[in-house]
């Protein structure tokens, strides 16, 4: 069996899962947030009374975090009914705003805070929970009838995905990032190729990656139509997961004579820095040949690229540089915002690399402009803007107003292109 066939069968108490097969899985965490939230527990409370108590408290993980800082009503409504029901319920981790408790992006939140560990299986409301197989865990996004019914009962009715896996060997040239990996995937077997299968990752190349560049490749997995990405756990999965949390758990890894629906592999001395042009995330292009494509504005953020190490690769190419459009600095959570003004590279903090290179000030960690979000949201985009972005997604008005255009790439080319105010590769700067 594939690692995702092991984990699930595990959480179906059965010895086997076959692609296909439908069976009850066990979840270990279910996490909402502020945008899904209140739909979720709106479920719960209609199919199981209002008076009903979640399966687990401990297991229900709710990070506000989409649209914190804005001054729009609706926003703030949603959040009081999270505390609303985070107070009935006694649930254990609510990650609220305004508090010492309130951290920030919930993929890049939970495996800061202890809440992802390799063999397990873990629900979110959000498409881009399966950044967590990064961990060598099964994590996927659901929606808000199904996540309601987890909620009551910790169960839920999953279809076992077929397997496409995707070997990538060698060193990476310089420049080159986690990003540019699973862009170029996208970009080859489109944003269907892989619909319903999980993703697996490996090769000599990804063993190479830390842990954050890890979770930038499965965090795209649905990019490209996937149920879930994963990356067997190795010994800088387990010594990053025992730094965050005590709680045991176990690793599992495909077998050699696993069954594939298919093996791709990549040649990582070949890859080169690419982004991916409006309004799809399989529009790939090198950055080479776009490099006279004029830009507005660059987005440095998201769960995607808004991790402490994203941010040490923009700085080390903006470091004793300027930038010539507005460049947006928006750090995942509250952690990585700490970071920036402490870790230093060549002898100055990141902050200050950003504050020198005339970045705009950093925002206060959320997801911001990531999912456009109310007028008012930091570094959204206006009409007509042309934005060179970490983020995730580029479809029309994903990072405010449907005239604007949104380009995806790494933290490298993002850096390299606010530098010269057109997309730009990396070696270039």
């Amino acid at each position: 069996m594939t690692i995702t066939e092991k984990i699930l069968a595990k959480a179906a108490g059965k010895k086997d899962a076959d692609p296909g097969d439908n069976i009850w899985v066990s979840a270990d965490i279910l996490m909402t947030h502020d945008v899904c939230g209140p739909g979720t527990i709106g479920v719960f409370k209609r199919e199981f009374g209002g008076s009903a108590k979640v399966w687990d408290r401990e297991k229900v993980v709710i990070i506000p975090d989409h649209y914190i800082y804005t001054s729009d009503e609706m926003c703030h409504r949603n959040v009081d009914t999270l505390r609303k029901f985070v107070k009935e319920q006694g649930i254990k981790y609510f990650y609220d705003p305004g508090t010492p408790t309130y951290s920030g992006v919930c993929h890049v939140t939970l495996p800061e805070k202890g809440h992802c560990r390799p063999g397990e299986v873990l629900f979110g409301t959000d498409s881009h929970t399966c950044t967590h197989g990064s961990l060598g865990e099964f994590a996927t996004g659901i929606g808000n009838t199904d996540a309601g019914f987890v909620m009551g009962t910790g169960k839920l009715l999953i279809k076992v995905p077929a397997t496409i896996k995707f070997v990538i060997d060698g060193e990476l040239p310089k420049g080159v990032s986690a990003k540019d990996i699973i862009l170029r995937i996208i970009g080859d077997i489109g944003v269907d190729g892989a619909t319903y299968c999980a993703m697996e990752f490996a090769g000599s190349t990804i063993e190479s990656l830390s842990v954050e560049e890890r979770m930038t490749i499965c965090n795209m997995a649905i990019e490209a139509g996937g149920k879930n990405g994963i990356i067997a756990p190795d010994d800088k999965t387990i010594a990053y997961v025992k730094s965050k949390t005590k709680k045991p758990f176990e690793c599992f890894y495909s077998d050699k004579d696993a069954k594939y629906l298919s093996v791709k592999k990549y040649d990582a001395t070949k890859l080169v820095p690419v982004v991916a042009m409006p309004f799809s995330p399989d529009k790939v292009k090198t950055a080479a040949e776009m490099k006279d494509y004029k830009i507005d504005r660059v987005y440095i953020g998201s769960c995607t690229g808004g991790k402490i190490e994203d941010f040490k690769m923009a700085a080390s190419i903006l470091a004793g540089k300027k930038v010539k459009v507005k460049t947006f600095i928006v750090p995942a959570t509250v952690e990585v915002e700490k970071a920036l003004a402490t870790e230093k590279i060549g002898g100055k903090t990141i902050f200050k690399i950003f504050e020198d290179a005339g970045c705009e000030t950093p925002a206060p960690p959320s997801c911001a402009a990531c999912l456009g979000g109310p007028v008012d949201t930091f570094g959204r985009c206006n009409n007509d803007e042309i934005c060179v972005s970490t983020t995730n997604r580029n479809f029309p008005g994903r990072m405010g107003s449907k005239g604007s255009k949104t380009i995806l790439a790494s933290a490298l080319t993002a850096a390299a292109s606010a530098i010269k105010g057109k997309i730009t590769d990396p070696k270039d700067v």
